[in-house]
């Protein structure tokens, strides 16, 4: 056990499985008291449990103003809520694009904004969002996620600019591809599950699928007040997928 997030209260959004539930079991274990925001909490676990989608700014503003209300204060936010997306860029239709969009961009948006007046009155204020491999390197049939998350990618960077003489770091985790529920659901309707995991694992220099834990040890980097001098940055986590060039074994 250990005591870096003591005392200090934080929102996960997405926090009822994969990436966000392993952060906020991270968080917990550092002392911090959890908020789970998520349209489902069933299973979810933390101190205020929130049914939430972040698409619905009045149910963004009122779950994050009970937050304040329950738990006394916010100093951490992790804007991990997202969905993926397959194709090319023909492959999507423009009410597709809207929504990813709208969850992956405009859902950090929307619980940030909420989230803004409470963090202002924190000594150690610090949002997390989550972005992906896919903002920084160019991945096939991902031409919408991709989008979002370079979008994400820049937001951090901005919201960091605006926000640090607040007192309020902004940074972002890119994870390489991660063994969460999503890639399940993709792996399932893949031809060959076993052909299509194996692919995913070879394209990551270490060989295998990142783990949602160690995602969420660099999340709780990113928050942790001890680095209070890391802000506007992005935290790969990726197994050497965007900066290696290894021989072929």
């Amino acid at each position: 056990m250990s005591d870096e997030f003591s005392g200090l209260v934080a929102v996960v959004t997405g926090g009822a499985s994969g990436i966000g539930a392993a952060t906020a079991a991270r968080l917990r274990r550092g002392g911090a008291r959890v908020a789970i925001l998520d349209r489902d909490v069933d299973g979810a676990e933390g101190e205020l449990l929130l049914p939430a989608d972040v698409t619905d700014d009045a149910a963004v503003r009122a779950a994050i103003g009970a937050v304040s209300a329950e738990l006394g204060g916010l100093d951490i936010l992790v804007n991990n809520a997202g969905i993926g997306a397959q194709g090319t860029i023909e492959g999507n239709s423009d009410d597709e694009w809207r929504r990813v969009l709208d969850i992956n961009v405009l859902g950090i948006v929307r619980v940030t904004r909420a989230a803004l007046p409470a963090l202002r009155r924190s000594d150690h204020a610090a949002i997390v969002n989550t972005c992906s491999i896919a903002a920084t390197a160019g991945l096939p049939e991902r031409a919408l996620y991709s989008a979002s998350k370079g979008a994400v990618l820049a937001l951090t960077r901005a919201m960091a600019a605006d926000h640090l003489r607040e007192g309020i770091r902004v940074n972002c985790v890119n994870p390489g591809t991660a063994d969460t529920p999503w890639i399940g659901r993709l792996l399932d309707t893949a031809t060959d599950p076993a052909a299509e995991r194996a692919a995913l694992e070879g394209r990551q220099p270490h060989g295998r699928l990142v783990s949602a834990l160690e995602v969420a040890e660099a999340i709780a980097y990113l928050a942790d007040p001890r680095n209070g001098s890391t802000t506007g940055t992005s935290l790969a986590v990726d197994g050497g997928m965007q900066e290696l060039r290894l021989r072929p074994a």
